[in-house]
């Protein structure tokens, strides 16, 4: 008899430990997550049809699960050393992704050493990120600002570990990447999710698209400020901003001596720049020529927010900027008028695409 009931508890232990196994499976407080549902369904990510297609990494192809991963993580202080400040408190919504900051404000107080640029349209940028171009690709540009201790002052180490503790973030992680456990959530898989939800940012659907898809007409003021900026007809003042800031981003994505400052030696500038990166002497005071799309919702403006209002940006390149031997040939003197600058501001402010950033508040 108590070698049939020795029996009968061993097969009841064992079929509750299957049974417990077979839960846990699921459950991120045993690390295993297997039993969770792998969501691979592609995002639908709408380009306009003015624009080249994005070049999205074959290894990071979007998904309506790593959008929503990545969306959440942009959006949670978590990842800042003492969850106060998240990627969003630099980059809002209402603001086109900046933040209407000189320098932007991180943890402890620390301010960043340049203005946070607009994240729109981010995954059009070819030719390099950050205003100096030190970073090639939107995976390596995340880890920077999480680790600064400027910015978000983390530490990706601590952060992978609050991301496997977390209630919610396995699960999603599973959902979005198919990682069987816990202890697969890492620093690569945060800025893969991260970089996904910034390559839906696009914006090209303004006032000025839809006036070139012949849906509206411009007023004579913002049609002349376009005459204006193109420099397509006599009549109106050259401006020389077409050929810096090209069609349909309004970025060249290139990198230009502005002549915001009055350098001799090019080893004074107070922001190297570009150059600070290459090397290059020619590169010096150098930054990435920024999009205008949503121009009148991200002053102040230059990398280091110099600029309070476009007006003022608008009087800098009619004085034909400061002198430095490699400022851009096109910062010249311009013989423009009162109305000349107010109707080109006009112009930049049919760039503005209210109905996105309605939707991403």
């Amino acid at each position: 008899m108590r070698s049939v009931s020795v029996i009968k508890r061993g097969c009841l232990f064992f079929l509750l430990s299957a049974v417990l196994s077979a839960c846990n499976a699921g459950d991120p407080g045993s690390g295993r997550l297997s039993d969770i549902p792998y969501e691979s369904e592609p995002y639908p990510l709408r380009e306009p049809d003015r624009f080249v297609r994005m070049e999205i990494p074959a290894d990071n192809q979007l998904t309506v699960a790593g959008v929503a991963l990545g969306k959440q993580l942009f959006f949670d202080p978590l990842l800042s050393a003492d969850s106060t400040v998240s990627c969003s408190s630099c980059h809002l919504p209402g603001r086109a992704f900046t933040d209407g900051q000189i320098l932007s404000r991180g943890v402890a107080g620390h301010r960043s050493l340049r203005n946070s640029p607009s994240l729109l349209n981010v995954g059009y940028q070819t030719e390099g990120l950050f205003w100096d171009g030190r970073v090639n690709d939107l995976e390596e540009l995340i880890v920077h600002p999480v680790q600064d201790t400027n910015e978000m002052a983390g530490d990706w180490t601590e952060l992978t570990t609050k991301l496997r503790d977390h209630p919610e973030y396995p699960l999603l992680f599973r959902k979005a990447f198919g990682i069987d456990t816990v202890a697969a959530i890492d620093q690569e898989l945060t800025v893969r999710a991260i970089a996904q939800y910034l390559r839906t940012l696009v914006s090209g659907n303004s006032r000025y698209d839809r006036y070139k898809a012949g849906e509206v007409i411009l007023t004579a003021s913002e049609d002349r400020g376009r005459r204006i900026f193109f420099d397509i007809e006599d009549g109106v003042p050259t401006s020389e901003c077409g050929h810096c800031h090209v069609e349909p981003l309004f970025s060249g994505l290139e990198y230009f001596n502005n002549g915001l400052d009055e350098v001799y030696d090019p080893k004074n500038f107070p922001d190297a720049g570009k150059g600070g990166i290459s090397g290059r002497v020619g590169e010096m005071g150098s930054f990435r020529t920024p999009s205008l799309r949503n121009v009148a919702l991200t002053a102040p403006y230059m990398h280091d927010g110099r600029f309070a209002t476009l007006e003022e940006v608008m009087d800098h390149y009619v004085s034909g900027g400061k002198y430095s031997e490699n400022v851009h040939p096109n910062v010249r003197r311009l013989d423009f008028s009162e109305r000349d600058k107010a109707d080109l501001i006009a112009f930049l402010q049919t760039l503005t695409e209210s109905e996105f950033l309605k939707e991403s508040n």
